[in-house]
């Protein structure tokens, strides 16, 4: 199945940066996951920020592939954090306590200036 999402890395300072397009289902499995690896490999970032601003559609299994870049990033000892959700998916993303584990911000410059505080 040829996904329907596609996931650029970048490096910023203080994390390193998944930049999600399109949509976020069972198809976005052989692409998230890849990425996520190869954003931290070799690398020394302790944050992975996923940017959400170009997604247009997120099902239960997106949710759960988020839900695995999570508890992976969190067994390597690293951080996840969210920017550019919407309003729905931020809903979504506290109904299914989402959340709780990860902070969201609204943009990457808001995420990026709040991890540089701290």
């Amino acid at each position: 199945m040829q996904s329907t999402c596609d996931v650029t890395v970048r490096q910023m300072p203080g994390a390193v940066v998944l930049d999600l397009s399109g949509e976020l289902n069972s198809s976005a499995s052989g692409v998230l996951l890849p990425a996520y690896d190869e954003a931290v490999q070799g690398g020394d970032a302790r944050t992975v920020l996923i940017d959400f601003s170009d997604v247009d559609y997120i099902n239960s299994t997106g949710i759960a592939l988020v839900v695995g870049v999570l508890a992976k990033a969190r067994a390597e000892g690293r951080t996840v954090v969210a920017c550019g959700l919407s309003d729905h998916y931020r809903e979504i993303f506290s109904i299914t306590r989402l959340s709780d584990f990860m902070q969201m911000f609204p943009d990457v410059d808001s995420a990026i200036g709040d991890l540089a505080e701290t």
